[in-house]
């Protein structure tokens, strides 16, 4: 299955997903209805994804089938960790390539409207308390995506910290125990918290946090600017930019599904 359309599964993607999907049970009694085949579902939930269109206008002449169909794949596979495992084969891939710099990770956050609001929402300081969310990301040093977090938008950044760091999976790809924590962390002003050093450093981590007060130009962009690009990659997909979900994990493997693709893209781009 090929073309230029970004919602068209790529045997790439496929030859990585079809192996982790759940099996399902035959039913020789009652089979019911013969169900869609996984490859055309998931092309209707990355169309989603890509276009930011609502489950309800999803077109049904493009063979995706109904958006209800769609959205229970995706929430059924999403409680499977299809995608928790997905990106853990694709980061495995990267780390076997010496593409993965674990000798440091960054971080950071940016806020999202959420005006269906919901689980994870919240009223913003920076949107006029309107209801928001806030995606908190880590990546490693060349801004591919380790873990990411849902919360409200009116959760402190360093609150986020240690889970986000506690988030990031054992990588395989080598030889020998698979590394998980890197050897520093980047962060802006919003994570400056003497606590949060203590517990960085806790964890054989060193924090590289800027200080309040201090003025700009510290030397730490030249870091932590791939963290805001990944960002960028992120709400590149429009479905990103408004949390239209009520449902908190609906959005949640939206991001993580997100975060599978671009590091796909990492891995392609190897080639």
């Amino acid at each position: 299955m090929g073309g230029a359309s970004p919602w068209v599964v790529s045997d790439e993607l496929w030859e990585r997903v079809e192996p982790l999907l759940p099996r399902k049970e035959r039913q020789f009694r009652y089979p019911g209805r013969r169900p869609l085949p996984d490859r055309e579902v998931l092309c209707g939930i990355l169309y989603v994804l890509h276009t930011g269109l609502q489950w309800e206008h999803l077109p049904q002449e493009l063979g995706f089938g109904s958006g209800m169909t769609c959205w229970r794949r995706l929430r059924d596979w999403n409680e499977a960790g299809l995608w928790q495992r997905l990106h853990e084969v694709l980061l495995a891939e990267l780390n076997a390539a010496a593409r993965l710099d674990r000798s440091r990770c960054v971080v950071d956050s940016s806020h999202v409207r959420a005006p269906k609001r919901g689980i994870a929402t919240g009223p913003s300081p920076v949107d006029r308390a309107r209801p928001g969310s806030k995606h908190h990301l880590v990546t490693d040093g060349h801004g591919t995506p380790l873990a990411v977090i849902l919360t409200g938008g009116n959760r402190n950044d360093g609150t986020q910290l240690l889970p986000l760091l506690d988030a990031i999976p054992p990588v395989r790809g080598r030889r020998g125990r698979p590394r998980r924590r890197p050897e520093a962390v980047f962060a802006d002003r919003g994570y400056d918290h003497d606590c949060y050093r203590v517990e960085v450093r806790a964890r054989g981590i060193l924090p590289v946090i800027a200080r309040r007060g201090t003025p700009h130009g510290s030397g730490l962009g030249v870091h932590r600017w791939v963290v805001e690009r990944t960002f960028a990659w992120l709400h590149g997909f429009r479905r990103l930019r408004i949390r239209w979900e009520r449902r908190a994990d609906i959005h949640e493997a939206f991001l993580k599904l997100a975060c599978c693709l671009i590091t796909l893209r990492q891995i392609n781009s190897l080639c």
